[in-house]
């Protein structure tokens, strides 16, 4: 007979990485968080990345050669910061303006629905000018 695993075993206990954000996110809200990460991580290399696109101003098919150095500038800073900290970080981010997000988005919709009534009162106006004459016949 097998002797039972104890509950104390490291072997049966998953010890699976606790997220500070447990919520699954939407392929769409996951973009949202990927786009604030990478812009996070072009803002903290700002000057490495304007310093390539300088170089790669005055040459075309030369600039792989001849704009290396700050190409690899560049790189090596977006390595650096490109971490699971700041895709954190970015995640924690889109939390807290997840409130302003759907402000944003119920002022737009009050707005569509305003517009909406307007263009109907609008056009309402011109069909009441009117009488309704079949196509194609001239009174």
């Amino acid at each position: 007979m097998m002797a039972a695993p104890s509950k104390d075993s490291p072997s049966t206990s998953p010890s699976p990485r606790l997220s500070r954000n447990p919520l699954p996110l939407s392929a769409s809200q996951e973009s949202q968080v990927r786009e604030l990460y990478f812009k996070r991580v072009r803002n903290k290399c700002a000057d490495e990345v304007r310093d390539f696109a300088s170089c790669c101003i005055n040459h075309t098919f030369t600039a792989t050669i001849l704009c290396r150095k700050p190409q690899k500038a560049m790189n090596t800073c977006m390595m650096k910061y490109a971490n699971q900290g700041e895709q954190d970080a970015a995640r924690e981010e889109w939390f807290a303006t997840m409130d302003k997000r759907r402000e944003e988005r119920e002022k737009k919709e009050e707005k569509r629905v305003e517009d909406e009534k307007f263009w109907k009162e609008w056009w309402d106006k011109d069909l009441q000018k009117k009488p309704a004459q079949p196509p194609g016949k001239k009174a």
